[in-house]
């Protein structure tokens, strides 16, 4: 009886770790459900129904995002709908170049780590998922699939927040 016990508690953990890392793990990116909120330089988690804009980012197989280059206002809280066109895992990670440089290399050394932050989206085949962030902070970011070889062949993108004081309504995505 222990060991059928202990079979049951092996298999339900086994399941239940699967689960987690199969997306959907973080309840807080849904709709009515508070977010996580930590200070970052590229910015911070958003309430979706702060989001007065919607940015649709399509992720292929050709290790490509499109569009490639969002501009946003200083302040602006954005829902990024990401869009998995391609037929293997991606994500999209908000981050600086070293940031996400350091964390590539992670990847690569450790390709099944778990990580599940509000800046970043796994995106399953013919899946869409969507991140809600506020830039509050004027500069250049990135945006990168660290899935081990999808950085590594060219798979980013940049993010210019302008401040209140510039013109961001020219050329706007």
């Amino acid at each position: 009886m222990k060991i059928i016990h202990a079979l049951f508690t092996a298999s339900l953990a086994a399941t239940s770790v699967a689960a987690a890392a199969n997306g959907d793990a973080d309840p807080s990116r849904k709709e009515g459900h508070p977010v996580r909120k930590e200070q970052t330089d590229w910015g911070i988690a958003g309430e979706a129904r702060e989001a007065r804009r919607t940015i649709e980012i399509t992720m292929s197989d050709t290790m490509r995002f499109t569009p490639e280059r969002l501009q946003v206002r200083q302040g602006e809280t954005v829902r990024l709908v990401v869009r998995n066109s391609g037929r293997v895992l991606h994500e999209l990670v908000l981050g600086t170049r070293r940031e996400l440089e350091e964390h590539a290399a992670l990847m690569v050394k450790f390709p099944k780590m778990e990580h599940d932050e509000p800046f970043m989206v796994h995106v399953g085949p013919g899946k869409t998922e969507q991140l809600v962030w506020t830039f509050n902070r004027a500069g250049e970011f990135d945006f990168a699939c660290l899935i081990p070889g999808h950085y590594q062949a060219g798979m980013v993108g940049k993010v210019v927040v302008v401040s209140g004081d510039a013109k961001a309504d020219q050329g706007l995505k």
